[in-house]
C-alpha cells in the first residue's frame, strides 16, 4: 500500500501486518493492532483464525509476556475494537481491563452489533477515541482490506470476484473444450492466493462435468481451505465428482449445492457425502442468484470467488451481480473457442457493463487486470452507515 504521507509510514506497516490475517480470520475482520507503552516498548498483533484471539488481544498478550506495565498504554487498530460477545469476548473490554489511555482507530466496523458501540464504550471508560475521518487514506485502505466483509455487513450479499482466464483474444477454451493450460504456472499459483482469500469458490455444474475439477487451494500454502459452492439447476452433480475427495494440505471444508429442481433420490446421495443442499428456484427454472448471494451472507461469506463457465458468467453479469473480474491474459491467440462469458446482445455500445482498472500486473508471463464496477466500492467511502456521534 503506498500511503503519501511519510507520518503515515506506521499505519501503513499496520496494515500490512492486518493483510496477514488474509486466508487466516475469515469471516472475521482482517485488523491489526500495535500497542506503544509509556516505556517506549511496542508489542503487536493481528487477528487470528475465527474462535482465536482478536488483534487486540494478541498484543495485549504478547506485553503480558514480557512482563510489560500495559497501564496508560495507547493503542492503533485498523478496525474499531468489536463490542460484543461473539466467538470471543468483546475487544474493547480486554483493552479496557488493561488500562490503555488512548485508542486511535483507523476506521469503524460496520457490524450492526458494533458500528461505534466499541468507541462508545471504550469513551465511557474514561479512554481518549481518536477515529480517522473516513475520507482518510488509511481508513479507506483498511476497509479494502475487509471490502468483502464490509458487503456482508452493509449489502447483505458478499464481494463477488469473478476469476477468468484467456488468450489475448478472449478464448477460455478450445472449440473441443481443451482448456488446461492457457495461462502458465506463475498465473495458477497466483489464482490459487486469491482463492486462498475467499471465503468461497463458486462454480456451475457445466465446469463440474466437464473438467471434474478439485477448485481447492493447491498451489499456494494455506491454513483454511474456502469453502465450495456448486450452481446445478437439476442436481446432476455426481457422487463421484473428484470435489468430493479430501482437498489438499489436510484441510476440511464444506460443499453447498443450490438447486432449482429437488430431486429426493439424487439430494440424498449428495448430502450422503457431506454436501449440503438448498432448493433456491428462479427464473426460467435456474437458481435465484441474489438469493444464493443472500444465503452465503447469512452463511458468513465475506468474497466469493467466482470461477465458473461462459454460461453462469454470463447469468452472474446479466443479473448485475459482479462487483470486480479478476482476468490473466496469457500472450496467446487462440481464434475460434469459448468466450469469457455469455450474454446479450446489447443494442449499443453504451449498454455495455461498464468497468475502471485498479490494477494492471505482469505475472510471469502472463498479465493480470483486476477491473471493478465504477461504482461497487461507494460504500467504501463510509459516509452511509458512519454513527454521526463517532
Amino acid at each position: 500500500m503506498d500511503l503519501p504521507d511519510p507520518q503515515r509510514t506506521n499505519w501503513s506497516k499496520l496494515l500490512d501486518l492486518a493483510a496477514l490475517s488474509i486466508g487466516v480470520s475469515e469471516p472475521n475482520p482482517r485488523v491489526a493492532c500495535r500497542l506503544h507503552t509509556t516505556s517506549g516498548a511496542v508489542f503487536e498483533g493481528h487477528t487470528e483464525r475465527a474462535g482465536g484471539p482478536h488483534a487486540e488481544v494478541v498484543a495485549l498478550q504478547s506485553a503480558r509476556a514480557e512482563g510489560v506495565t500495559i497501564a496508560g498504554a495507547t493503542a492503533h487498530v485498523t478496525l474499531e475494537p468489536c463490542s460484543h460477545h461473539g466467538r470471543t469476548p468483546p475487544c474493547c473490554d480486554a483493552l479496557i481491563e488493561a488500562g490503555v489511555a488512548r485508542v486511535v482507530v483507523a476506521t469503524l466496523d460496520p457490524n450492526p452489533k458494533v458500528a461505534g458501540q466499541g468507541v462508545a464504550r471504550l469513551r465511557a471508560a474514561g479512554i481518549q477515541v481518536e477515529v480517522l475521518p473516513p475520507d482518510d487514506p488509511v481508513a479507506r485502505a483498511s476497509r479494502e482490506l475487509n471490502i468483502g466483509f464490509f458487503s456482508r455487513m452493509i449489502r447483505g450479499i458478499p464481494w463477488v470476484r469473478m476469476k477468468l482466464a484467456a488468450s489475448l483474444d478472449g478464448v477460455t477454451a478450445l472449440p473441443h473444450g481443451e482448456s488446461q493450460w492457457i495461462t502458465g504456472e506463475a498465473a495458477r499459483a497466483d489464482g490459487h492466493a486469491w482463492r486462498a482469500r475467499a471465503c468461497a469458490v463458486l462454480t456451475g455444474i457445466g465446469t463440474v462435468l466437464e473438467d471434474d475439477p478439485m477448485l481447492d487451494v493447491r498451489l499456494q500454502p494455506a491454513t483454511r481451505q474456502p469453502h465450495l459452492v456448486i450452481v446445478d439447476s437439476q442436481l446432476q452433480t455426481p457422487p463421484t465428482a473428484r470435489l468430493f475427495g479430501p482437498p489438499a494440505h489436510g484441510l476440511p471444508r464444506q460443499i453447498w449445492i443450490y438447486c432449482a429442481h429437488d430431486k429426493p433420490a439424487e439430494r440424498a446421495a449428495l448430502e450422503a457425502l457431506g454436501a449440503q443442499v438448498r432448493c433456491l428456484p428462479g427464473p426460467g427454472g435456474k437458481v435465484d442468484l441474489p438469493a444464493l448471494l443472500q444465503d452465503l451472507a447469512r452463511r458468513e461469506v465475506n468474497e466469493l470467488h467466482l470461477e465458473a463457465g461462459h454460461k453462469l458468467n454470463g447469468s452472474f453479469l446479466r443479473e448485475g451481480l459482479v462487483d470486480e473480474c479478476l482476468l490473466y491474459l496469457a500472450p496467446t491467440l487462440l481464434g475460434q473457442g469459448a468466450g469469457l462469458s455469455s450474454f446479450g446482445p446489447l443494442a449499443t455500445l453504451a449498454d455495455g457493463l461498464a468497468l475502471r482498472f485498479e490494477t494492471v500486473e505482469r505475472v510471469g508471463e502472463d498479465l493480470r487486470i483486476l477491473a471493478r464496477g465504477r461504482d461497487r466500492d461507494a460504500f467504501l467511502n463510509g459516509q452511509d452507515w458512519a454513527p454521526g456521534n463517532a
